[in-house]
């Protein structure tokens, strides 16, 4: 096994390069492209060859040259098993030559080939690679997130999904939906944002433009960023296009995520639908990508390569000559932008063609209410009940309380591995980390000084639920958040119930907020809409602006008289007056105003380089030294932020400290990156993160 590349950028990628357009909105083009990514294929049947070069999904930016093993010969395309050091790894075939320029007593022989034909193709190699570089990850990690991880194909991947198909056929569209739609297809292979607010009916152009497409030979992918709304444009897809969907997301098992990666390569399946890992399904003939709720920050990847769909996209779009589609009713401030600057056309929807109207929105001042839930908004949840309608209540923090506190010396529980509150959850009677897991029974005296004068402050959904029952002790009131619905079908259960009218008022996290299109809601409460201002993200006001919109917009979707009412302890804060008033023109205004002064997206690209390590003096001194390296920018167009702690100093018992990168193009940003962390030596402790446009900052 030889190592033949030098550690650092494979010498076969260019250096990264790109658009000098400062928003990522934009398309990321020429970064790491080593050919035009062209359309998935078969490969040609031709015998193996004798030698193969392999990608790990390690953090090593080497690839090894190996023997091929003449009794289970594996190919380009194909995932084999091989001796890697001093254990077994299973790696990616990316080469294989009649040649070989190391010795060849030197090389070692594959074990074996975990695949019966290739999982892929020079296409997806190409897309790694723009991947490995944008991204700043080795060939192998990009291939590894890509690729499904089963090893046995099943068939059974839309099975459990069945129950949600409804509608066989196109619905009718209004004159502005026919117009968006005649207006996207008449602009060929480009970008549009269809941009309407919630229930203007943006899905079905979506899908008539999927149609369109399918009927004219060519493969689509439709992203989704969350499973519950997955399940409801599968409803509005799988009996239009049947056996020719083929759905991916987190939720199916690696063996059925293959068997859909199968039918994708194989043209059996060419309406691809599914969150973010979608995106890189091996579509023939790519011919529309649909990036719904574009502005949810679910498609971001948290891990290590930590790309955006929504680049991914755009990068396929342009080598693959495919219309993309960007769709929402709270777009991205970036979107925004893009399109008020001209740089991406924009198709509106205005109306709500199954004949309701945006709601009527009330502020509740909550600084003189005792209950979680006001006088106000409990008697329109009793008349909305009272004429057989149906309520849902948002809250965006699970459990039963934020924090324990003692009220005689004031401390608070927190996690021993994280710098967070620990939050109470009465059902299970735990304390628990909601960033690492961490469990502890919650004590009867305080901790510090003994006192036993404790309590809880704050409050999540499980609270909001128990006093829900008491006000309403004969409804059917269902929650729904990450702890109730982490039974398999759960979710799918709960949605089936409320759209039959069975559930009189649901009460849930973001999985209630976005995309659910029921006709029985009237009412719509916010029980905080303040959680979420005070973090220290500049993407704070944003997502809370988005929350608030898009929760009131699934009241009234059928009916002209829908009620919405926001309860905060802040009334006045313009982020919830603008949403409550729906001006969307002012809210983007401002904080485009407040991203401009700050040098915050759009009009800046950045970088966050995270250090983490269970030594805290390691730790620093890591840090440190990236930091020492910025005299390398002194001539450049970028700034270097910090060091500092983050945010959330610890999380699962690691140090955090961060170092960000500001800079005017995402070339130089790149540039930049590499001249701080190349030949940097780290102990083995310490890893380091690169976050290309992060979503968050904490």
């Amino acid at each position: 096994m030889i190592d033949q590349e030098r550690q650092g950028a494979p010498s076969d990628l260019h250096t990264p390069g790109g658009t000098s357009v400062s928003s990522d909105i934009d398309v990321p083009s020429g970064i790491g492209a080593t050919s035009d990514l062209g359309a998935p294929g078969d490969l040609p049947e031709v015998s193996a060859k004798p030698y193969l070069r392999l990608a790990f999904p390690l953090p090593l930016e080497a690839r090894y040259w190996y023997r091929n093993n003449p009794d289970s010969p594996a190919r380009l395309g194909y995932r084999i098993e091989a001796s890697f050091g001093r254990r077994k790894a299973n790696g990616f075939v990316v080469e294989e030559a009649e040649t070989c320029p190391m010795e060849e007593s030197l090389l070692k022989p594959i074990i074996r080939t975990v695949d019966k034909e290739p999982l892929f193709d020079v296409s997806t190699i190409a897309l790694a690679q723009w991947l490995s570089s944008m991204y700043f990850c080795s060939l192998g990690e990009a291939l590894g997130t890509m690729l499904p991880t089963g090893r046995r194909e099943s068939p059974q991947a839309l099975g459990e999904l069945e129950d949600f198909v409804i509608g066989d056929k196109a619905l009718a569209l209004t004159e502005e939906q026919q117009k968006a739609l005649a207006g996207i297809l008449a602009s060929g292979p480009s970008t549009t944002y269809l941009y309407g607010s919630t229930g203007t009916g943006k899905t079905e152009v979506f899908l008539q433009l999927a149609e369109a497409q399918l009927a004219a030979g060519r493969s689509v992918i439709y992203l989704v960023p969350e499973i519950a709304l997955t399940g409801q444009v599968i409803r509005s897809a799988r009996k239009r296009f049947g056996d020719n969907c083929a759905v991916i997301h987190s939720r199916l098992s690696p063996s059925q995520k293959l068997g859909e990666w199968r039918r994708i390569l194989k043209g059996e399946a060419t309406m691809i639908i599914g969150a973010r890992s979608a995106i890189f399904a091996p579509a023939r003939n790519l011919g529309l990508i649909v990036i719904d709720e574009e502005h949810e920050g679910s498609y971001k990847s948290g891990n290590n390569p930590r790309y955006h769909a929504r680049q991914v996209a755009m990068y396929r779009a342009l080598k693959e000559k495919a219309i993309l589609i960007l769709g929402s009713a709270t777009p991205s401030v970036e979107a925004w932008h893009s399109c008020e600057s001209g740089a991406m056309k924009k198709e509106t929807l205005r109306q709500r063609p199954a004949g309701g109207a945006f709601p009527a929105i009330e502020v509740l001042d909550m600084r003189g209410e005792k209950a979680t839930i006001s006088f106000r908004l409990a008697e329109a949840l009793k008349a909305t009940k009272a004429e057989g309608r149906q309520s849902i209540l948002f809250l965006n923090r699970r459990g039963f309380s934020h924090f324990f506190v003692c009220n005689t010396c004031g401390a608070e529980l927190s996690c021993k591995n994280c710098t967070v509150s620990l939050t109470y959850h009465k059902e299970q009677n735990q304390l628990v980390c909601h960033y690492c897991g961490y469990r502890a029974a919650p004590p009867s005296a305080c901790p510090e000084c003994g006192s036993l004068d404790v309590g809880w402050k704050g409050f999540g959904t499980e609270r909001v639920a128990e006093e829900v029952e008491n006000l309403f002790p004969d409804w059917s009131i269902r929650r729904m958040d990450a702890d109730s619905v982490s039974k398999k079908g759960s979710l799918e259960s709960i949605l089936e119930e409320f759209r039959k009218g069975k559930i009189d008022l649901l009460l849930g996290t973001q999985m209630v907020a976005k995309g659910l299109n029921f006709p029985g809601v009237k009412t719509v409460g916010l029980v905080l809409a303040d959680a979420g201002l005070n973090l220290p993200d500049f993407r704070a006001a944003e997502r809370v602006f988005s929350l608030i919109v898009q929760v009131a917009g699934r009241a009234g979707r059928y009916d002209p008289d829908g009620r919405v009412y926001i309860q905060t302890f802040r009334p006045n804060n313009p982020v919830i007056r603008l949403a409550s008033e729906m001006d969307m023109e002012s809210f983007y205004a401002r904080e485009l105003m407040l991203r401009q002064a700050q040098g915050f997206p759009p009009f800046a690209r950045i970088a966050r380089l995270v250090v983490r390590s269970k030594d805290r003096e390691a730790c620093i001194a890591s840090v440190r030294q990236l930091a020492r390296k910025e005299t390398s920018l002194r001539s450049s167009t970028v700034e270097l932020l910090g060091p500092s702690e983050c945010p959330l100093g610890m999380i699962a018992g690691s140090y955090r400290w961060q170092l960000l990168l500001r800079a005017t193009s995402l070339s130089r940003l790149h540039q930049a990156v590499r001249m701080i962390t190349e030949g940097i030596k780290f102990p083995s402790s310490v890893y380091l993160e690169i976050d290309i446009d992060p979503v968050q900052l904490l």
